[in-house]
């Protein structure tokens, strides 16, 4: 039966950095940034300075949104900085060099459907380019405008549109505000003992209409990988109407409506809510780190264990440098990281049995992974405890990655990921030449070695997701367009081994090039129509997915 509609956490204290990842008291001091530097040379002698907004050249708004929606629109300088652009590396340089791009003339924060709707009314008759905007933390360009084609610009933030309206216990679904943060989502539905249990890395930055729009994937590294598979129905405010596809567990019933809007990007049309499938809050967890000196090995017991039946929460495998990086092992080691939960049952029987395959095929565990017999924990999985020092370490390091990148970043390193997915039979050589590739291309660029390290994130029976850290000197001023040097390297590689452009971060603007090549042409005719029929006056975030 449905329960009562929950109230959104209060929200925090703390201020969002605007122009870095998370929060702004937790980056990296100058003396860090600098003993950080000092490890990769070709760096700068002393970080960066902190960007400032009143720095920055903020002209006053191209428009002015009529006296009926004034509530819902704003302009203050700092709001629309903050609006301007995600949280890439290249976004970070950017503003580190205070050149952020294109500002948002406006900052729009509507509260229900109908004020989405009549903001894109407006700015249908305006000419004025919207750009739906959730948590801000896109890695590919998703949520900046480029170009000039448009009077205007708006970012339509859904953070105002942040409830969880209706839970069925029964059925172990919820009805979702899109502006919806993660820790305010999982809040929400606590008191009901359930839980969505998608956990990206952006978890406390990022919302489930993000989530939707990027098709992100979350905490799960086999099974349900994507936020797709949690998906029950899609509301969808378009410039040409409301779209509401039913609540189903299943249908066959021709092509999905919901798997058009999946992953679109906001170019299709604004998701103002879903239905999503929940479970029960996990009550046991038990973890290992497993260990290898042969990385070709590894892979083939990661293999063995997606192929297998039993279904690990996690299952990442780094390579010696990601081990070395994270703290998981400093001998040369790889290292596989291996949990297991469940609601129901103890999982230690589970986890037993994947450390005698992955010992099958050459792994080293000498710990002791025991199911900890935990109620579910608040916030993301990696912050539930367990009693593996590596995998613990691997955690920490996951968290704390995305404030180091920016650190680094103000001392004028290149640090950045990207991630891929390939089936197992090009796997190997896959993520050899884009180590060897990328390594040669930052030489060329920079004159400096580079450290190219690789992880699997998931992994499937017939495939896995190589996720690349790419730690390199910049050039002084110009450490953006070294980068996109590098990527476009590694973008090749991809497309020569017919591996994707993007496994879970969206295409956005930066992976449009890939994209365009990865996609069959018909596909790509029919989404230009489809484009066309729902945005006819193009300005739903201009430039993603389709011209």
């Amino acid at each position: 039966m449905a329960g009562t509609t929950s109230q959104p956490t209060q929200p925090t204290a703390r201020t969002r950095s605007w122009w870095g990842w998370g929060w702004a008291d937790a980056h990296p001091d100058d003396a860090e940034c600098t003993a950080m530097g000092a490890l990769l040379p070709g760096t700068l002698s002393r970080p960066l300075p902190v960007p400032r907004v009143r720095d920055l050249a903020v002209a006053a708004p191209a428009v002015a949104p009529p006296r009926s929606l004034a509530h819902l629109v704003g302009a203050d300088p700092a709001d629309r900085a903050a609006h301007s652009m995600g949280k890439a590396y290249r976004d970070v340089v950017r503003a580190l060099r205070g050149r952020p791009g294109r500002i948002p003339d406006l900052v729009a924060r509507p509260t229900d459907d109908q004020g989405v709707a009549d903001l894109l009314d407006w700015a249908g008759e305006r000419q004025v380019a919207v750009v739906p905007y959730g948590g801000g933390s896109s890695v590919t360009g998703g949520v900046e405008y480029r170009g000039d084609a448009h009077r205007a610009v708006m970012s339509l933030d859904l953070t105002a549109m942040g409830r969880v309206l209706e839970v069925d216990t029964e059925g172990r679904a919820a009805r979702i505000q899109a502006g919806t943060l993660g820790p305010s989502l999982e809040d929400q539905l606590r008191p009901h003992g359930l839980t969505l249990r998608h956990f990206p890395q952006s978890f406390e930055f990022s919302t489930l209409g993000g989530w939707l729009a990027t098709r992100a994937g979350g905490h799960y590294a086999t099974g349900r990988t994507h936020i797709d598979d949690f998906v029950q129905s899609l509301r969808v405010v378009t410039p040409a109407g409301i779209s509401e596809s039913w609540r189903l567990p299943a249908s066959g019933a021709g092509p999905s409506p919901d798997r058009m809007f999946l992953g679109s990007e906001g170019a299709l049309g604004v998701i103002t809510e879903a239905w999503v499938r929940l479970q029960e809050r996990p009550r046991h967890k038990a973890s290992a780190a497993v260990a290898f000196t042969d990385f070709r090995r590894a892979l083939r017991a990661v293999r063995a264990l997606a192929q297998s039946d039993l279904s690990p929460a996690n299952c990442r495998l780094l390579d010696t440098g990601e081990a070395a990086l994270s703290g998981a092992a400093h001998d040369g080691s790889s290292v596989l990281v291996l949990g297991f939960e469940s609601a129901d049952e103890p999982v230690t029987a589970r986890l037993e049995r994947a450390v005698a395959l992955a010992r099958s095929h050459g792994g080293r565990y000498d710990g002791s992974g025991g199911d900890s017999g935990v109620g579910g924990s608040k916030g993301s999985p990696e912050a539930s405890p367990d009693g593996d020092a590596a995998v613990s370490a691997w955690r920490s390091a996951f968290l704390r990655m995305p404030y180091l990148r920016d650190g680094l970043a103000r001392m004028g390193a290149v640090a950045e990921t990207f991630e891929t997915a390939a089936t197992w039979d090009r796997i190997p050589d896959l993520i050899d030449e884009v180590r060897r590739e990328v390594g040669e291309a930052a030489v060329k660029a920079t004159g400096f070695p580079a450290t190219v390290n690789c992880r699997l994130t998931h992994v499937y029976p017939d495939g896995a997701a190589p996720y690349f850290t790419v730690l390199a000197a910049g050039r002084a001023g110009d450490e953006v367009a070294v980068w996109d040097d590098l990527k476009a390297v590694a973008s090749e590689v991809l497309h020569r081994h017919r591996a994707t452009i993007t496994h879970h971060h969206a295409v956005g603007r930066d992976h449009r090039p890939g994209y365009d090549r990865q996609r069959p042409e018909p596909f790509a005719l029919a989404l230009r129509a489809a484009k066309g029929a729902l945005d006819p006056r193009g300005i739903l975030n201009p430039g993603v997915l389709v011209d």
